[in-house]
Formats: structure tokens, sequence, C-alpha cells
């Protein structure tokens, strides 16, 4: 498969934003101090891990098998769990997740950006498949902060 320079630099773009994901999400899994936010975040640097891993695999000229991906993603359960803690939550967990949930909205523009620029449908879906699950991040963050009332929808 032949990349275009454009195509080239997109999926450069979106693999140092999968790499800042990693980064964040294990650094901010050893902050956490709700261990459900810990694991919630973990889980989340394990897929943005696969996610990396895509990315690596199309710049190196490989199309990665949509199928298999989403078997993989099948087998993780992305369920956030309600606890009996306060209410208000952790001032610096809410710190986390607010960060977070902004690097979420960001990196699913980004691809969003990215998949109408892609020649290839299978890369477009491979695209289209990875912000999916970025969404799917986001509203998991979303769903703790505000189970723990620090997200107020009015």
């Amino acid at each position: 498969m032949n990349l275009t320079q454009k195509e080239r630099m997109l999926l450069q773009d979106q693999k140092a934003h999968e790499e800042l994901c990693i980064k964040k999400y294990t650094t901010y899994a050893q902050q956490a101090k709700d261990p459900q936010l810990k694991q919630l975040f973990m889980q989340h640097a394990q897929q943005e891990q696969q996610h990396l891993n895509t990315i690596n695999q199309i710049l190196n000229g490989q199309v990665p098998n949509l199928n298999q991906q989403q078997n993989q993603q099948n087998n993780q359960s992305y369920q956030t769990p309600v606890s009996s803690q306060s209410p208000l939550g952790n001032q610096s967990d809410a710190d986390l997740c607010k960060d977070l949930l902004a690097t979420e909205k960001y990196v699913s523009n980004t691809y969003d950006i990215s998949i109408f620029e892609f020649r290839d449908h299978n890369i477009r879906q491979i695209l289209n498949h990875i912000q999916k699950e970025e969404q799917e991040h986001g509203e998991a963050i979303f769903k703790y902060m505000e189970s723990k009332g620090m997200y107020q929808v009015q």
C-alpha cells in the first residue's frame, strides 16, 4: 500500500496523539486515588496501545484486519462501576478526568479529519473504528465523572 505524503503526515500526527494518550493514561492511573478510576485509566491505556500498534502497521504499509481488531476489543469491558464513595469525588481525580476528557475530544476530532483524507476504504474503516473507541473512552470518563458529581449536566 502506498500512502500519500498527506496520509503519512496525518498518521504521524495520530501516532503522536496515541503516544500521548498512553503516557497520560498510564501516568494518571498511578496518580488516581479511586481504584475504579485507576482501572478505567489502565484499560484505556491498553486500548490506546492497540491503536498505536494499528497506526504503526499502516505506516509500515500493512492494512490491519478490522474484524480481528474488533474481536480483540469486544473481549474487553469498558463498564464504569458504580461506587458508594462520596458523590463529590476527589478533586485531583476530577482534574485528571477533565484533562483526559478534553484530550479524548481533541483526538476524536483529529481522527474525524483524517478519515476524510484517506483514499483507501479499508484504512478509513480502521480509523473510523479507532475514532469510535476514542469516543467510548470519552463516554466512560464522562459517566464516571457524572456518577461522582464531577460533571453536572444542565
